[in-house]
């Protein structure tokens, strides 16, 4: 039976589009199942602040009336704009191990982009970069968090068929912090706090952070991230949107906020725990007891897996070893959480600066994933 291709255009096809993500991974000891309302949420227009600058669509691929593949289409202007390129994105994608699947939704996304004038698809990438990227390439039996896309290993032969080709890779590491700080990384930290004349405020809340800085911090991950790849600056309600939905949420033990002499952010690391067993028991459902689960681990005392969410710099303090700042910051409380490992997010394989800080810990490099390219 051939495939068919339907664009999701309801509220009832929108939502059977975001569930079939947990019921296709149900049977993966590893995928970290992913909250429905806040997905259907990312395609609400109203909602997801992304849209003023974004456009999208969603295809589900039918065979035999059964779902057997997803994607999302996306076209962001502002990112388009600022980096001088014409490319149509695809995210979301999942389908089963079928080459007729997999390039009926590739298609689909191509052909939509080049009617609007696009001349490249890329992805696995979302709407920005705080949406799930990457096509994982190694780390198929380690534990996806959150924040991190998870795949069948054969996803990627379905790429490379398809003509798609590397733009780019992430890392990911998993660090083993010891019980004291390196001597080398605290001497180090004390010299960059004397030279640089920064300190850390430890701030204890949301609203003492806002209280005391405005959206400085936001501000500063805005302006440090302007580098990294296929990076949209953030409108101001952008910003507001990421700061009330993630900073309530957050132990601020493991919120740095580094400061000048003029009391200006100059630095911000950002981590939580591990709450993807918590996601794992609830199936992406916050009712009626996922809300339990979530608040349990959110709030945990004693923890085996920390997620580093973000360590942002300004540029101007780029070169000054800021970084050190925050991990010589976030340590005691590694140790006085108990926590045996640390995973961080994503980092691109040619940012040697960032690696390098994690060299000094025990560690290891436990996953690779890729962004594709193909002129359509």
């Amino acid at each position: 039976m051939a495939v068919e291709i339907k664009e999701i255009t309801t509220r009832r096809e929108l939502k059977e589009f975001v569930r079939f993500g947990n019921e296709f991974y149900k049977d993966s000891e590893y995928y970290c199942p992913q909250l429905i309302d806040d997905e259907i949420n990312t395609f609400d227009e109203k909602h997801n602040p992304a849209h003023e600058v974004c456009e999208y669509v969603l295809y589900m691929a039918y065979r035999d009336k059964r779902v057997v593949g997803r994607i999302a289409g996306i076209i962001n202007h502002a990112a388009n704009e600022k980096w001088k390129v014409k490319h149509v994105r695809f995210g979301w994608i999942d389908f089963i191990d079928d080459q007729e699947v997999s390039f009926a939704l590739l298609d689909a996304v191509a052909a939509w982009g080049k009617a609007k004038g696009m001349e490249q698809i890329n992805g696995p990438v979302g709407f920005t970069d705080f949406d799930h990227q990457g096509l994982l390439l190694e780390g198929y039996d380690q534990l996806a968090p959150m924040a991190s896309l998870y795949n069948y290993p054969y996803y990627v032969r379905h790429m490379d068929e398809y003509g798609l080709v590397k733009e780019a890779d992430w890392i990911e590491y998993q660090i083993y912090p010891p019980t004291e700080l390196p001597e080398r990384f605290a001497r180090f930290d004390k010299i960059v706090r004397e030279r640089s004349g920064v300190r850390v405020d430890k701030v204890k809340n949301c609203k003492e952070l806002v209280k005391k800085y405005g959206m400085q911090y936001m501000d500063v991950i805005d302006v440090a991230y302007q580098k990294l790849y296929n990076f949209q600056p953030m409108t101001e309600r952008q910003k507001k949107y990421y700061c009330d939905i993630y900073f309530p949420l957050l132990n601020f033990d493991f919120v740095t906020v580094v400061v000048n002499e003029k009391d200006e952010v100059v630095g911000v690391g950002v981590g939580m725990p591990d709450v993807s067993d918590a996601l794992r028991k609830c199936k992406g459902k916050l009712f009626p007891l996922g809300w339990y689960h979530l608040v349990k681990a959110l709030r945990a005392k004693q923890m085996e897996a920390f997620d580093l969410l973000i360590i942002a710099v300004r540029p101007d303090y780029q070169d000054k070893g800021l970084n050190a700042v925050i991990i010589a910051d976030q340590h005691p409380y590694f140790v006085q959480y108990g926590i045996k490992r640390v995973e961080t997010t994503a980092i691109l394989e040619t940012n040697s600066k960032n690696q390098s800080h994690w060299e000094m810990f025990p560690h290891k490099i436990h996953k690779r994933r890729r962004a594709y390219i193909k002129d359509i």
